[in-house]
């Protein structure tokens, strides 16, 4: 190689190392400004994970919080359509940022769906391709000052969790599962992959443990019951609770709506309050061991 070669070659080396670097600070900036970061992960799919991620983050905002919901699901984004958000994001030349999208007074909402000009276009990406939008989806993304961050992986321990674990610093999981065995043997997998990366957990959830009937208030156990429970006893993971299943959420997310505070009374959403306040508890403590 000539030496003109090896300067330019050189050159190009330093601005993408001065590049990277700044993207580095910008991301840890953004951080800066978010207190707690979750991501919501489950074994396998079908666990209803989405949903958890989705009500976690709507009942942490109508709490008052600050709130930020961030879909890396890329193959499979359901955030957007279960909450009934649609159209590209805005573009602040003020910021230089990407907008989220604004669901409720405290909810901010980011999916890669936002991006796609066709909603039903696949996503065909390689995991260094994920890493980068992550990234992105922190540093391009105005957030403000958040309280929560809550993020909705895909199922399993790939490429997404992965990324979300090295890139957001201080990311804590809630894990999901469902009562059954097949669930529960994936999702230990789950909790180990967190043990592995020395990620905190803030706890394990049983969705769809069983089904209340509205008209005689008698529970069916959907996929048996209370193993969620025992394996967070057997993995020394703290317990979050159980959400009962409710066909009115499944409907609610087909029309792009989510239960409102006047459906307060039902079975789930008692549940799911319980749910909520636990997760805040624990992540406070959480952080609390962390800085003394």
């Amino acid at each position: 190689m000539e030496t003109g070669e090896t300067n330019v070659g050189n050159a190009c080396d330093h601005a993408h190392h001065e590049e990277a670097g700044e993207e580095i600070i910008k991301v840890r900036e953004r951080l800066s400004h978010i207190r707690h970061k979750l991501i919501v992960m489950s074994g396998k799919g079908g666990v209803g994970k989405s949903s958890v991620a989705a009500y976690l983050a709507i009942g942490l905002g109508r709490l008052g919080n600050r709130v930020g919901l961030l879909d890396v699901d890329f193959h499979g984004p359901s955030i957007p359509r279960m909450l009934g958000i649609s159209g590209m994001f805005r573009f602040s030349e003020k910021e230089k940022a990407l907008m989220p999208h604004e669901y409720e007074d405290h909810l901010k909402v980011v999916s890669i769906e936002c991006l796609l000009e066709d909603r039903d276009a696949a996503v065909i990406w390689r995991g260094p391709m994920k890493h980068g939008v992550i990234k992105q989806f922190i540093s391009e993304v105005d957030w403000g000052e958040l309280d929560y961050l809550v993020i909705d992986s895909p199922p399993g321990t790939g490429d997404e969790p992965l990324s979300v674990a090295q890139t957001i610093e201080g990311t804590r999981a809630v894990i999901v599962t469902t009562p059954q065995e097949i669930a529960l043997a994936d999702v230990r997998k789950s909790i180990n992959f967190c043990h592995h990366l020395a990620m905190p957990i803030v706890g394990l959830v049983e969705n769809m443990s069983g089904y209340v009937c509205p008209h005689c208030g008698q529970e069916s156990p959907l996929f048996g019951r209370g193993g969620g429970r025992r394996t967070a006893e057997q993995m020394n993971v703290h317990f979050l609770g159980a959400l009962p299943f409710d066909p009115r959420l499944v409907e609610a997310s087909d029309l792009g709506r989510t239960l409102t505070e006047r459906e307060k009374a039902s079975p789930f959403t008692l549940a799911l309050s319980n749910f909520v306040s636990e997760v805040i508890q624990r992540s406070e403590v959480l952080a609390e061991s962390q800085h003394p």
